[in-house]
């Protein structure tokens, strides 16, 4: 699935670059992400992708460049608005490579607790939610039933009152991912979800972002090392090494890319792969030399 040369993107990232001192994480990156579809980030460690998510999210300040979120008619300059405040303006959810779900809650508490904003603005941000006020216990209701949807849709229904410290780390990762969907972002930002999955998780994790896709109607914007996963189910592929924008393409062009291929295996290492590749074919074993990123 390709954008049309008229489609507007929902976050238009121009030219940016972060530093810190002498050294330069982010070297003038420009793509595009695009509502209803996947679009993946790759590259070695260090590359600089989550260095691009904390630009993106407000925990950096980037040095340059331009974050364009284009939501509800109006572009929202992500560099000009204060951290804390960009999850809800541009409608920005992010997970971590390291789950960061409340141990000590339910599965259930973790998602009602990501409702946070409308409970509040129920409440008049006063004492209606401790008074149990008709328009707080309505909110409250609505976002439990959320809740319950979504740990449907992860496969938790049966564990809700389970603490997210007891679930399977499988489990874990797609509570974390629910938790996300249930603030209602217009983009979501997911770092290494299949980090530690084996692959029945990373095939069931598949299966979710896919339907997410098909059926929320957001972005997603995923980092990922899990070539299984990147390859299985992006629309778009971009490519950093050292802080820099490598390639841009579909899964089939990037896996065929030589500078893609250099970065993976190194300069020395891509004529050996070839030279094994070739003899592979001659013993026909495989076609065009494509090595697994």
């Amino acid at each position: 699935m390709t954008p049309s040369e008229t489609a507007v993107p929902l976050l238009a990232v121009e030219h940016l670059t972060m530093r810190f001192g002498g050294l330069t994480a982010v070297d003038d990156v420009s793509f595009s992400a695009y509502r209803d579809q996947i679009t993946a980030i790759i590259g070695p460690n260090g590359a600089g992708k989550t260095t691009i998510f904390n630009c993106l999210t407000g925990f950096y300040r980037p040095t340059a460049g331009r974050l364009a979120m284009h939501r509800n008619g109006e572009i929202l300059r992500l560099e000009r608005i204060e951290g804390f405040r960009i999850a809800r303006r541009a409608g920005i959810a992010r997970t971590f490579q390291n789950i960061r779900l409340f141990a000590g809650m339910t599965a259930l508490e973790n998602l009602v607790v990501a409702q946070h904003n409308p409970l509040m603005k129920a409440s008049g941000f006063s004492l209606a939610g401790l008074l149990g006020l008709p328009r707080y216990r309505a909110a409250e209701q609505a976002a439990v039933e959320r809740a319950r949807q979504w740990l449907d849709r992860i496969g938790l229904t049966e564990r809700a009152d389970w603490l997210a410290a007891a679930l399977p780390y499988g489990a874990q990762r797609r509570l974390e991912i629910a938790r996300a969907l249930c603030t209602s972002p217009a983009l979501l930002c997911l770092d290494e979800p299949a980090a530690g999955l084996n692959p029945r998780e990373s095939a069931e994790l598949n299966g979710l972002l896919l339907a997410i896709r098909a059926e929320e109607g957001i972005g997603i914007l995923l980092i990922e090392h899990d070539m299984s996963v990147v390859m299985g189910i992006s629309d778009h592929v971009i490519v950093l090494d050292y802080g820099r924008k490598i390639a841009d393409g579909t899964p089939a062009e990037v896996r065929v890319d030589p500078e893609v291929i250099k970065a993976y295996l190194g300069e020395n290492d891509v004529e050996d792969a070839r030279k094994q590749a070739s003899l592979r074919r001659i013993a026909g074993e495989e076609g065009e030399f494509a090595p697994t990123l």
